[in-house]
């Protein structure tokens, strides 16, 4: 905010006798208020940071940080929600699951490539420019898939709309985890994360229902042309909202503290600053086999659980139960993980202590169906368990699990992040390198399945390597998570090698 409609005071309260106040007075209260050398003044001026009042009425809902999660939610509900309602049919909704496999491999490989710089770019364009830019991608990519249902030999169109998907999923996610973690305080990160995750996935419930509903009765084992075409059309549709967003330079938290807004920096500065993250922050590096596991596991789940053992109506059902579960999981987690009556590092190893757990149901349950069929048993063209056969409702309930524990990493991957630092250039690099590892991960895996590496080989990859990222995040629980966030974690900026630049007047389009 800005002139008489952003009023500011210092301090935690409103009350003119809080500590603050009584020891420096309004005139000299503010942030650039104090002589160079009072090092007292900066202290306290740190830990009382400038409070500005929220706008009420209209304006206020529609700049209050949960509007613009929601808003953000629908981006993401349209575009990536969609894809991956169409990625949990297995195989894209095709019979043979290579051409997709391959797509997802070269879309994974430019997306890993994508995301690792994509922080540098969100701190240049600013976060909605970015989204906007991150979300067309989706529409042509479901429409390849329109095209070889028409073309069979057209695969190949299919694995370079992968490619330009990769890119703009690399700009999307990026920017979308500097706004999310960016707006909340730190005692609503955990719920904001869960109501964003519950949106991003409503849109595999709703792509998963027109699934089901238009291939209920389908003898093709294959989605129909008029469910691709209904996908392209939400999608085109979701690439357009970023247009309507707040400016999140205008956006005031619900504690009265501004959000920070990313620099405009040079390109120089902004690929030092990748070198910058890791250096003050190096315990992210814990937390890399847990990003790079968090998308690994879709591979054996929708390729090799959903399309290797079920026909088109059963394969669409699983994909609405999954869909919905995600929800579950993703809202029951991010509860728990703001329970602020107890301490933040008590709730991390709470979080912690449950993926665990469900990491060993999951696989367990799964390695007893894993070892009773093959590629070679298997394959394409054969007959598929429908929901009407015995033993359905009991590897659909697997399915269930899956999706309870994929959308509590997420969260949690996400939550942990946000426990580190509140600034949203910094967040964009941990989002980057988050969105990067993760697709490096994702591309050799879906490149593994179109190889067709067995299905067990795969299978006891992804249990071994969501252990490891449990292992390796322990220590960074113990080392790096705290009560609260310190001001030094809050601006990535402040070390002297970087210098900090503000936003100019030619980039107000944020």
């Amino acid at each position: 905010m800005s002139g008489k409609s952003a009023e500011k005071r210092h301090g935690h309260g409103s009350s003119p006798d809080s500590p603050i106040e009584q020891y420096y007075p309004p005139a000299t209260s503010g942030l650039t208020g104090y002589p160079s050398g009072s090092s007292f003044a900066e202290d306290i001026t740190s830990q009382y940071p400038e409070i500005h009042v929220r706008p009420t009425g209209l304006k206020g809902l529609f700049y209050h940080p949960y509007t613009q999660v929601v808003l953000l939610g629908i981006v993401c509900f349209m575009c990536p929600g969609l894809f991956n309602a169409l990625n949990g049919l297995g195989a894209g909704g095709q019979i043979d699951s290579t051409t997709s496999a391959n797509a997802n491999s070269t879309l994974y490989a430019t997306f890993a490539v994508a995301a690792f710089f994509a922080g540098s770019i969100n701190n240049i364009l600013g976060p909605r420019m970015t989204l906007f830019l991150g979300s067309f991608g989706y529409a042509i990519y479901i429409g390849s898939y329109l095209v070889v249902n028409i073309h069979t030999n057209a695969g190949g169109f299919v694995i370079a709309a992968g490619a330009l998907l990769g890119v703009c999923a690399g700009l999307l996610w990026t920017a979308q985890g500097s706004l999310m973690l960016a707006y909340p305080t730190e005692d609503q990160k955990g719920k904001s994360i869960g109501i964003f995750w519950s949106i991003f996935n409503l849109g595999g419930v709703v792509g998963a229902s027109v699934s089901l509903g238009q291939n209920f009765h389908s003898e093709l084992n294959r989605v129909s042309n008029g469910t691709y075409i209904a996908f392209m059309i939400l999608t085109g549709t979701g690439a357009l909202v970023p247009l309507f967003m707040a400016n999140p330079e205008k956006m005031v938290r619900t504690d009265g503290t501004k959000v920070m807004m990313p620099r405009q920096p040079s390109w120089k500065t902004e690929v030092y600053g990748l070198y910058i993250a890791l250096r003050t922050d190096p315990l992210i590096v814990l937390l890399f086999p847990m990003f790079f596991a968090s998308n690994w596991f879709y591979t054996w789940q929708f390729n090799d659980y959903n399309a290797a053992l079920f026909d088109i109506r059963a394969r669409s059902l699983n994909n609405l139960i999954y869909w919905i579960s995600q929800i579950v999981g993703s809202v029951s987690i991010g509860l728990l993980l703001d329970q602020y009556r107890f301490p933040r590092r008590a709730r991390a190893f709470a979080g912690w202590s449950i993926l665990f757990i469900f990491v060993l149901i999951v696989h367990i349950w799964a390695f007893f169906y894993q070892r009773t069929y093959t590629r070679q048993s298997m394959p394409p063209n054969s007959s598929k368990m429908d929901i009407s056969h015995k033993g359905y409702t009991t590897h659909l309930f697997l399915y269930v699990f899956c999706g309870l524990l994929d959308s509590m990493w997420q969260t949690t991957a996400y939550w942990m992040m946000g426990a580190m630092s509140n600034d949203p250039a910094k967040l964009a690099y941990f989002a980057g390198f988050y969105k990067s590892i993760q697709s490096a991960g994702a591309a050799g895996v879906w490149r593994a399945d179109a190889m067709k590496v067995p299905y067990m080989n795969l299978f006891l990859s992804t249990w071994a390597l969501l252990t490891a990222g449990l292992v390796f995040s322990l220590p960074m629980i113990h080392l790096r998570v705290r009560d609260h966030t310190d001001v030094e974690d809050e601006v990535l900026a402040h070390v002297e090698e970087l210098h900090r630049v503000l936003p100019t007047e030619s980039n107000r389009w944020r």
